[in-house]
């Protein structure tokens, strides 16, 4: 493996586990898929083109099919793999939840090895309860996941590492009433993303301790200043993810979030596209991410978001940038990681 490049990617999926009925086989056909405008057919041969150009050693899918006591997810992903003809084939995936949205890691086994790994820590496992306090009124808060993080343990051409792969519940106010009631969840929203942030933070510092190389990555649902509550709460959920002024030792890095921290005046990279159908356009936003610990510094060597609008290979293929906007309304991220010398 001396010298082999290991790359790893982020992709939140849309509405993935619509694309398989309860057996966990791919449903091709001309239906329309529950992404708009798109067939599930369309969604399907879009999703393998930017899987197969991907080509990556690991990938870690946001989003993936629901496991329940009738559908296994784990088998859908493995039948697109399959379906699609991608080398990462094997599927790791940690505690299942109740949202039809999954974390789940594809991998070719050729290549790693991951397990889900959730390690007792200084800070509780994911699958369980963070006691504390939000605001200034002296209540503790009982924290929750609705998604919790899958936490593995990787064997890589790198040596052993550890993984989190992760997505944040969203600020977004689904269900207001009227201004005032979006205003509400809105900050409510921002205190549990914010809320999770520090758990995922508190076992970031663990891991960094036993100094073991980690990576985390996926959707935070978060970017500096994306919204006008931030500063109500001081930092942004990455700006505690990354461990942001507390000192480069335990500092988490994505050049993407750094670059939107350093120079908010300056468009930052985007991966999610939205259209917003009240005002007629589409909304932007950098919410992926592939944060690397210090001691992964110098084996990482390019991180790229496949934006069919920004990265100009995606742009001149015209076939991958037909996928990447039929595929999702996120685009991966992929790392390439080499160990030097």
């Amino acid at each position: 493996m001396a010298g082999r490049r290991f790359r790893i990617a982020a992709y939140n999926v849309e509405w993935f586990h619509a694309l398989f009925d309860d057996d966990g086989r791919p449903m091709s056909d001309n239906q329309w898929s529950a992404r708009q405008g798109v067939t599930r057919r369309e969604q399907l041969e879009a999703l393998a083109t930017v899987f197969r150009a991907m080509d990556a050693d690991a990938v870690m899918v946001v989003e993936a099919p629901d496991i329940s006591r009738h559908r296994n997810g784990a088998v859908a992903l493995a039948n697109f793999a399959r379906a699609a003809g991608i080398r990462a084939r094997e599927v790791c995936f940690g505690f299942a939840n109740d949202t039809q949205q999954e974390l789940m890691l594809l991998y070719d086994p050729d290549v790693i090895t991951a397990r889900h790994d959730p390690v007792e820590l200084g800070a509780p496992r994911f699958d369980g309860q963070l006691r504390i306090d939000l605001d200034v009124d002296a209540t503790e808060d009982v924290v929750v996941f609705s998604k919790p993080p899958l936490e593995m343990r990787l064997e890589t051409p790198l040596g052993p590492m550890r993984m989190i792969g992760v997505h944040v519940k969203s600020k977004a106010p689904h269900g207001a009433r009227d201004a005032d009631h979006a205003m509400k969840i809105a900050i409510a929203n921002r205190r549990k993303q914010l809320a999770q942030c520090i758990w995922l933070r508190r076992r970031i510092e663990a891991h960094l301790a036993e100094a073991t190389p980690l990576i985390v990555l996926g959707d935070l649902n978060d970017g500096p200043g994306l919204d006008v509550y931030e500063e109500l709460f001081g930092r942004s959920g990455v700006e505690i993810v990354m461990g942001w002024g507390d000192g480069d030792s335990g500092l988490m890095f994505d050049p993407h979030a750094a670059k939107a921290l350093e120079r908010r005046i300056v468009a930052a990279p985007t991966t999610a596209r939205f259209y917003i159908a009240s005002e007629g356009r589409y909304l932007s936003a950098l919410l992926d991410y592939i944060f690397v610990s210090p001691d992964l510094r110098g084996a990482a060597r390019r991180w790229r978001v496949w934006h069919p609008f920004e990265d100009p290979g995606c742009w001149e293929d015209e076939g991958l940038r037909a996928a990447l906007l039929a595929a999702s309304d996120h685009f991966p991220v992929t790392l390439d990681l080499q160990a030097e010398g």
